[in-house]
């Protein structure tokens, strides 16, 4: 028997989500950056939200390392556990966007797959796929924690792109060159694109 319950039920809320757009003056979606450790993911996504918040726009930053601090503190980094990762990630970022938030999410989620199924839960145009594109050799040249040292080193099991796949988007909705491209250029791009769509004002 299973110990779910079968007892549950979907409540709608009296202020509904188009409500706290208008109140925020903004719309709400995630931004999904995705490329391999190192690649600028969260520098990227920090920095377009810094932006986001100077304009006044309700923002999170969902960051893989903060993350597995708590809410998936119980998950290692087999493709099961990334995909149970990704999961729980999805759902909170779909109940953050209910509520109004414009949410940045920073993690290699490197199966295709995955990032579909992430997508899968929003209404079309609300997940929007960033792929911070910056070649293996310039990750490793950064590789900032030593990650990838120990990963070649043998210390570290199932590291993507060394023992594990990465899976690079085949048409995210933008691609931003982190490997030579500047952070200023890279932001200025996510918020044209932000911009083009209507979710935020001129």
């Amino acid at each position: 028997m299973s110990d779910k319950s079968s007892n549950v039920v979907w409540h709608s809320e009296s202020v509904t989500r188009a409500d706290r757009e208008k109140r925020n003056g903004h719309r709400s979606l995630v931004l999904w950056f995705t490329g391999l450790s190192a690649s600028g993911k969260s520098t990227l996504a920090n920095a377009v939200e810094e932006q986001l918040h100077l304009q006044g726009c309700k923002t999170f930053v969902l960051d893989g390392d903060n993350v597995r601090h708590g809410l998936c503190s119980d998950l290692g980094f087999s493709l099961e556990d990334r995909e149970e990762n990704l999961r729980r990630i999805g759902e909170i970022a779909k109940l953050m966007v209910e509520a109004g938030v414009l949410v940045l999410t920073a993690f290699i989620s490197p199966m295709r797959k995955d990032r579909e199924r992430v997508r899968s839960l929003f209404p079309h145009g609300d997940f929007i796929e960033v792929f911070c594109d910056a070649s293996l050799d310039v990750c490793e040249s950064r590789d900032p924690k030593g990650l990838y040292q120990r990963a070649r080193a043998g210390e570290i099991g199932e590291f993507t792109g060394i023992s594990s796949p990465y899976e690079a988007p085949v048409n995210p909705e933008l691609c931003c060159d982190t490997g030579k491209g500047s952070v200023e250029d890279n932001v200025a791009s996510v918020l044209e694109l932000l911009r083009q769509r209507g979710v935020i004002g001129e």
